[in-house]
């Protein structure tokens, strides 16, 4: 685990160092992967119980920090993240992303072929989104000034055009506390990890359900499971092409350059699996991290 997080580390650096519009997120992965580490050996309910703690008390404590670490910062181009950004500031701040990666640990402790356990994950992935999103919803309209807090706290600044942004110009949350009831992507509020947990569990298992429901299903999905066995291969793909087609000067309509990338790593993903069980960047990292093996 700590050769990949290393491995991720140097490969979301590289990619920000390319100095496209996309906010990689490999680095934060490397840094999330080492801070979950001492919670390898968890089982799902203690593993579920400290996701929920921590979607709790992570916003909150950024939130009091904010007049330490500053707001809200997306580098500009080809500018690496530091410390401060992996942990506070950046694209996906560890400090409320890490409940994710906990969350998808406890589901992958769980027995996912068993239609009860399924059934026992969609309940709850419904209710995380009901309470994320209903409960952003309904305070919204409850605490006075929330909604104007709210606002501000969306706001985030253009994940498709990137630029160096002034601390104290974009603050996570907004300027209020009330911001923190915000349920929009990259809020890294309360609610929004608690309704964007629920969405991803439901994803999950609506896909296992399909796949058990119509065998058929499979063949006919050979493409999307050929791409997501080599998703690192793929995520740097869309990012190597986008900064060598320099997209953003060029005359090509978004949608087409978007249909276009996933096309492209569609065909590509698949006629690599009919040779090659893994992607050759989850090869490469395969052998990397088979040095562990030597050490005891």
């Amino acid at each position: 685990v700590i050769i990949r997080a290393v491995i991720l580390l140097a490969l979301g650096t590289a990619l920000t160092l390319t100095g496209t519009p996309v906010v990689p997120i490999l680095a934060f992965y490397g840094l999330f992967f080492l801070l979950v580490l001492p919670l390898y050996r968890l089982g799902a309910k203690p593993l579920a119980l400290i996701a929920a703690g921590w979607a709790l008390v992570g916003p909150q404590l950024l939130y009091a920090l904010k007049p330490v670490v500053g707001g809200r910062v997306f580098l500009s181009y080809g500018q690496a993240d530091g410390p401060v950004s992996l942990f506070f500031t950046g694209g996906y701040p560890a400090l409320t992303w890490v409940p994710f990666v906990i969350a998808g640990m406890a589901l992958a402790r769980c027995d996912l072929a068993a239609k009860a356990v399924r059934m026992r994950l969609a309940l709850t992935g419904v209710a995380l989104t009901v309470t994320g999103y209903g409960g952003s919803w309904l305070a919204v309209r409850l605490v006075p000034g929330a909604a104007e807090a709210v606002r501000k706290a969306e706001e985030v600044p253009g994940m498709s055009s990137v630029s160096s942004v002034s601390p104290d110009s974009i603050g996570i949350f907004g300027d209020t506390p009330a911001g923190m009831l915000a349920s929009a992507p990259h809020s890294e509020a309360t609610l929004s990890i608690i309704a964007a947990t629920g969405v991803a569990i439901l994803g999950i298992t609506a896909c296992l359900a399909a796949m058990d429901a119509f065998p058929r299903l499979r063949r006919l999905a050979k493409p999307v499971i050929a791409v997501g066995s080599m998703s690192l291969t793929a995520y740097v793909y869309h990012i190597v092409a986008i900064w060598l087609l320099d997209t953003e000067t060029s005359a090509v309509p978004p949608l087409h350059i978007l249909l276009g990338l996933i096309a492209s790593v569609t065909v590509l993903a698949t006629l690599w699996s009919r040779f090659v069980k893994r992607g050759p960047l989850e090869w490469l990292m395969g052998r990397a991290t088979g040095l562990a093996r030597h050490i005891r």
